[in-house]
């Protein structure tokens, strides 16, 4: 173990405590209560020994038990109003700080490379955002307060024990050094088990997500199909894995939890023993026996509170991992570029460090207002090109400027708005379709976003819905198609009115009798605009001011179709293969 990691798992509660969001220090303020709820929870043991005393002596009068009874009420309800109180403020620091980690991971995988983040599965990252740190507020909520004042007690009883009696307060202890020897011994044997349960528990995970929404392919091949099978497999590995765990810690736990909190084991005999050779008073033995088992109880709590406390501690570390990703650089002050022309300079670039590079050395100007089209064979490298100057990964070697700034001179967020980016796979949010297109200008009027509509030509379908534009997509999406789902993102793109707009092939689920209006509305949105178009249907792009043919991560010809019908073979045969499937398509294939 490295020292700077060494140094993160000791200051890991400081780290958690810092996306409280400034509540923080109220958890201080919460154990102090819980402190004093416990200690008032001693006071009626003391007042019944008093009255047992005098009840021995045969100097108890009704007013003196009346009194006591009232003041172990007093005490009682303090014990109750002050963990109350410090349950409340502790879940207010928890909720703050699940607040503030949810925010901080999606802010991190909102300026991470997109590499970076694809590079954890779905499961994963739901495991993390939803259980793991939901995870945390239990412990965060209850054992942090509850286990300080749980710690205090059994010094306080250990005190008062040594006060009536030395040999008492020792007995509470004889069976401690036992328990706390299996105790270790469990924590020995879960430690080496606790990351590989994690891992199993975020493929169990990664495997439902993947099955959930593979479920239409599933059930048309049925159970056998390879999806169910790792699915299936997922799960009973991790009944197997966790089965074998529990039984590998099973008996020192029973013993851990046997002996950790056996103080009568030694307060008994050794008071009963004092007792008989006068030393001690019976009144005394009551209140022994009472404050012992009051300790039972705390340290009852301390065994499963450490527990509490090791898991939070463990996903606190997994989910820094997650933070660590670095986010894409970028500039204390930027400067605006003051036209938008897109040029790609000797651009090389690869997934990963270890992967053979998928560019390599793009030299491509793109001027203002220009329509230019990628064309070319399926992973010669046209997704990428778009993906680079959208940033979603920096370039490897090289760069890109728009106007006359390189864009990691840019921020995120401004370059996200000098672009508008519209791929074949569109998701719709969780939210009213009106709130869905709205995303592309949020201060948006309903009148703007109803336009917009209109313009990718989906407002007639989307009025047809149960509740219109206020319909959720989540429900839509079980009767939208693809094409429909394609033109909401093409509205929303619209409604953003970016300088340069991106269309990674953005009308391919559109149905004929749309795609004309849609491709007129497109290209009068994109009047003005640096459009860059990737296309596979080559009809589409004919009247592209610029086509590039690129080929296995280079540019392989570029110019207008009629140049490159005249000096592109590649083009040529991609323009006869798309003709010949068009004929296809239309029923005029000829018999030989």
């Amino acid at each position: 173990m490295s020292e700077e990691v060494a140094k993160e798992e000791k200051k890991w509660f400081g780290t958690l405590l810092s996306y409280a969001k400034g509540s923080g220090g109220k958890l201080g303020i919460s154990v102090v209560f819980s402190m004093v709820s416990l200690i008032a929870g001693l006071v009626p043991y003391y007042l019944v020994y008093r009255i047992l005393d005098r009840y021995i002596a045969g100097t108890l009068d009704r007013a003196y038990v009346l009194n006591l009874s009232l003041a172990a009420a007093l005490a009682y309800l303090v014990k109750v109003l002050c963990f109350g109180v410090s349950t409340g403020i502790s879940h207010y620091v928890a909720f703050n700080v699940l607040e503030g980690l949810r925010l901080k991971v999606a802010d991190v995988f909102l300026k991470a490379p997109l590499g970076d983040v694809t590079a954890h599965s779905i499961g994963e990252i739901k495991g993390v955002i939803v259980d793991k740190i939901e995870d945390i507020e239990p412990p965060l909520a209850h054992v942090v307060p509850e286990g300080a004042g749980h710690i205090l007690l059994p010094v306080v009883c250990f005190v008062a024990l040594a006060v009536v009696d030395i040999r008492i307060a020792l007995a509470a202890l004889l069976a401690l050094p036992l328990g706390l020897v299996f105790m270790m011994l469990t924590f020995k044997l879960s430690g080496k088990n606790l990351t590989k349960y994690q891992e199993a528990n975020a493929r169990m995970s990664s495997m439902i997500v993947e099955y959930v929404e593979g479920i239409e392919v599933i059930k048309a091949f049925g159970k056998a199909g390879v999806s169910y099978e790792k699915f299936a497999g997922s799960i009973r590995n991790y009944r197997d894995f966790v089965i074998e765990w529990m039984e590998s810690t099973w008996v020192t736990m029973k013993l851990a939890f046997a002996f950790m909190p056996a103080t009568l084991l030694g307060v008994v005999p050794v008071s009963i023993l004092l007792v008989g050779k006068g030393i001690m008073t019976v009144s005394q033995m009551a209140l022994s026996v009472m404050l012992a088992m009051s300790m039972v109880i705390s340290m009852a709590k301390i065994e499963i509170f450490s527990n509490g406390l090791r898991q939070m501690q463990y996903t606190v570390l997994e989910i820094q991992k997650l933070l660590k990703i670095k986010s894409l650089p970028e500039p204390e002050k930027e400067k605006l570029p003051d036209h938008y022309s897109i040029e790609l300079r000797d651009v090389h670039f690869a997934y990963d460090e270890k992967d053979d590079e998928v560019l390599h050395g793009i030299d491509l100007s793109m001027p203002e207002g220009s329509f230019t089209a990628l064309v070319g064979p399926s992973g010669g490298g046209k997704s990428t090109v778009a993906k680079l100057i959208a940033r979603f990964w920096d370039v490897s070697g090289g760069s890109i400027r728009i106007g006359d700034v390189d864009i990691k001179e840019l921020k995120v967020t401004s370059l996200a708005d000098i672009v508008s980016f519209v791929t074949q796979d569109n998701f719709l949010f969780s939210r009213s379709i009106m709130e869905n297109i709205r995303l592309g200008k949020p201060d948006a009027t309903d009148e703007e976003v109803i336009r917009a509509a209109k313009a990718a030509c989906c407002d007639e379908f989307i009025r047809k819905l149960p509740d219109g534009y206020d319909t959720s997509a989540g429900e839509a999406g079980k009767r939208l198609s693809g094409g429909e789902r394609q033109r909401i993102a093409i509205a929303r793109m619209m409604l953003k009115n970016a300088p340069v707009v991106i269309l990674d092939e953005a009308t391919a689920f559109t149905d004929p009798e749309n795609e004309t209006k849609l491709q007129e509305s497109i290209a009068n949105l994109t009047r003005g605009k640096t459009l860059l178009v990737i296309a596979h249907r080559l009809s589409t792009i004919k009247n592209a001011d610029r086509i590039v043919v690129l080929n296995d991560g280079r540019i392989e010809a570029e110019g207008t179709q009629e140049e490159l019908m005249e000096k592109s073979p590649l083009y040529q045969r991609m323009w006869q293969a798309h003709i010949g499937a068009r004929n296809w398509a239309a029923g005029n294939v000829k018999e030989a």
